[in-house]
């Protein structure tokens, strides 16, 4: 009797090693805990699906932690060129945007759902929904297959483990895999919240909540000292901040609150001038428009609803004409231009996480495979898997390209 290749967990992983097993001619089965695959896929990139970077292998694994080179030999075998051509077959086409982000040009995440099912099932893959994965079927040290919810042993030639992580557990990804690897005898590293909004002291930010701005620098300082910055867009919402660049430095700044640490951000609201620049600036503005109120001043500095903020944080009087404005108040406002400071206080729950960061350690995964180097019969692919990246589309193309490694090793094995 031929068994079957089994994935436990359809999503970006499963469903590309579905692809990737059936495209071998063997047969598979996807078995997925939800009622529909492609829940988290659905709610990606707020619903656009951000599947992939335009960036070149090398620049790409640079943005992948702990440490990226884990995925040298998947990225070799399956990348943003294969994803795009295996898309278009099944009539998707996708769009460059800033970053080199890639999006579906209808910017509906269900087209990429509905591409990723139909090349699955057009090469005779099988998907049973509603069908949780209680537990491995293991003999031996080995895994011969899979015992579901209801106490149904499935025999398996092999079984891919891509049950995602433990962020939005609405959408099946409840930690799962983490259980059924380490019934493996994998080690689990400990999971924690990556890509995730913070938490800030104060209600700076809920008053200026619905705030985006672009081109800024933030800096994260941890007990005093410097450690990273990052350029680019972020947001205010009503419990702190949010935003690319945010949810990009999160994860050092997870680690840090987990050490204990103090941890405070500065905004440069103004990072394209240096301090004489913008000194020079200002002189020029209080000479133009002396005359002018101070909060119409700002105008021109400011989005409108960061100028009450800006004078109740410098304790300005807003309807101070400019030309009263001293050295001393001048150059109060342009350190704070220069560097806004919100301290940091927590993140949100790992729920709201974009990804988990922990999972099964790498170095007990052959990287030419997937395939697990203590317990035959098993491979991993996807974020249960302890590597994460920053935003723009890497996770997901990690995803999809270890699950194509894992589908094609379990074929040919």
């Amino acid at each position: 009797m031929s068994f079957p290749i089994i994935i436990i967990g359809g999503g970006a992983a499963g469903l590309m090693a579905g692809i990737a097993a059936a495209r071998q001619g063997r047969q598979v089965v996807i078995l997925e805990k939800k009622d529909r695959v492609g829940r988290k896929l659905a709610i990606t990139g707020k619903g656009r699906c951000n599947v992939c970077n335009t960036a070149p292998m090398q620049e790409a694994i640079d943005h992948f932690f702990p440490s990226g080179k884990f995925l040298y030999q998947c990225f070799s075998r399956f990348y943003t060129q294969d994803l795009i051509a295996l898309l278009e077959d099944n009539q998707v086409r996708l769009k460059t945007e800033r970053g080199g982000r890639m999006f579906p040009q209808s910017d509906k995440a269900a087209d990429i759902i509905g591409a990723l099912t139909r090349s699955f099932t057009g090469l005779g893959g099988v998907i049973r929904t509603s069908m949780p994965v209680k537990a491995l079927l293991l003999r031996d040290k080995a895994c011969h297959g899979v015992i579901t919810q209801d106490g149904q042993e499935i025999q398996a030639a092999a079984t891919i483990l891509a049950t995602g992580g433990a962020s939005y557990p609405a959408t099946g990804s409840t930690g799962d895999g983490y259980r059924l690897g380490g019934m493996a005898g994998h080690t689990i590293v400990p999971i924690r919240p990556a890509l995730i909004p913070l938490v800030t002291a104060g209600d700076l930010a809920k008053r200026l909540q619905g705030l985006a701005l672009k081109n800024v620098q933030v800096t994260v300082w941890m007990d005093g000292k410097k450690t990273t910055s990052l350029f680019g867009e972020m947001l205010f919402t009503h419990f702190g901040l949010s935003g690319p660049i945010i949810l990009t430095l999160s994860h050092g700044i997870v680690q840090g609150l987990e050490a204990g640490k103090n941890i405070r951000l500065t905004i440069d609201l103004k990072p394209a001038l240096d301090h004489k620049q913008l000194d020079a600036r200002l002189l020029r503005d209080l000479d133009t428009f002396g005359k002018k109120k101070t909060r119409t001043l700002l105008k021109g500095l400011l989005p409108a609803s960061l100028i009450p903020v800006c004078l109740d944080e410098l304790g300005f009087d807003p309807d101070l004409p400019a030309h009263q404005i001293t050295a001393r108040m001048r150059k109060k406002l342009r350190n704070w231009l220069k560097a806004l400071p919100l301290e940091v206080t927590g993140h949100r729950p790992l729920r709201e996480a974009i990804v988990t960061a922990g999972g099964i350690a790498t170095r007990e995964i052959d990287p030419k495979t997937m395939g697990s180097r203590i317990c035959p019969g098993l491979l991993c692919a996807g974020e249960v898997l302890d590597i994460q990246a920053d935003t723009g589309g890497f996770n997901l193309m990690a995803a999809f390209s270890t699950g194509w490694m894992a589908g094609t090793s379990a074929a040919n094995g």
